[in-house]
């Protein structure tokens, strides 16, 4: 009996031979180096499209944010890796990628899926969709099952997070702020009038809405946090190299967790 043959392998990513490196058809030294920046060649990479001028300025300003954020979980992860398998920066910045997640910088997938859903046919069906309507629907949907509204509210950043007048400015001055904006601003305000909390748009719930406008699937969207995010880790433990805190952050939280059973509390 005559075996049905395997569909081939193929990738539409890159090839190399002795003296070509191709990638997204472009040739690496001659049309890429010194021609794209890296968030620029991200998107290439991402899309197998040159970016637009306006695509360009968006698409760095979103992984220029995720890049860092101060002593987070993940930053502290990486640096107590660091100090326990110096030989091993890798596995230090992957420490600190494993913890992006729900709570921090992931949420921004959740804000992406969560438009994406509530407005499937952003480009044929904005026009004639009752954005406000469907913000309360989607915030009464999170309330009946006791969740919070991804890419709203932040433990340090309010009445605004700093962040997110920016990114919408910039998104309006590229031509990105469409309905999915609109949708993220009424769903924040709507959040607010039915909680009374203050629950400002965080800079996740800005690119969750952006990268609607770009059209990606909300399946990627975290990794252009993992993507930047790695970048601020590896500054991270360059400074602990120089400038150690693991192991005095390790050592104090050991006598203070502990104290009270030395009778010290």
């Amino acid at each position: 009996m005559a075996r049905t043959p395997k569909p081939l392998i193929r990738t539409d990513i890159a090839y190399s031979t002795p003296d070509r490196i191709v990638v997204r058809g472009k040739d690496l030294p001659n049309e890429v180096l010194g021609h794209m920046n890296l968030g620029d060649f991200a998107f290439l990479q991402l899309t197998g499209k040159a970016a637009t001028r306006e695509q360009s300025a968006m698409f760095n300003a979103i992984l220029i944010t995720l890049v860092e954020h101060g002593m987070t979980p993940s930053a502290i992860a990486a640096r107590m890796t660091y100090a326990g398998a110096p030989e091993s920066l890798q596995a230090a910045v992957a420490a600190g990628l494993c913890g992006l997640g729900s709570v921090f910088v992931g949420s921004m997938e959740g804000a992406c899926r969560m438009l994406s859903e509530a407005l499937p046919d952003a480009q044929g069906g904005a026009a004639h969709a009752d954005l406000e309507q469907i913000a309360r629907d989607t915030v009464a949907a999170y309330r009946a099952r006791g969740a919070s509204v991804p890419g709203l509210g932040h433990p340090l950043h309010k009445p605004v997070d700093p962040r997110t007048p920016r990114l919408f400015q910039l998104a309006a001055e590229n031509g990105m702020s469409g309905a999915y904006v609109r949708l993220m601003q009424l769903i924040g305000a709507e959040a607010e009038r039915v909680s009374g909390k203050s629950l400002p748009i965080n800079a996740t719930g800005a690119i969750g809405a952006i990268c609607c406008e770009f059209g990606f699937p909300w399946r990627i969207v975290r990794g252009f946090g993992v993507m930047a995010r790695a970048i601020g880790l590896v500054g991270h433990l360059m400074e602990e190299g120089e400038k150690p805190m693991a192991i005095e952050i390790w050592q104090r939280i050991e006598d203070e967790a502990s104290a009270h059973l030395r009778g010290e509390a």
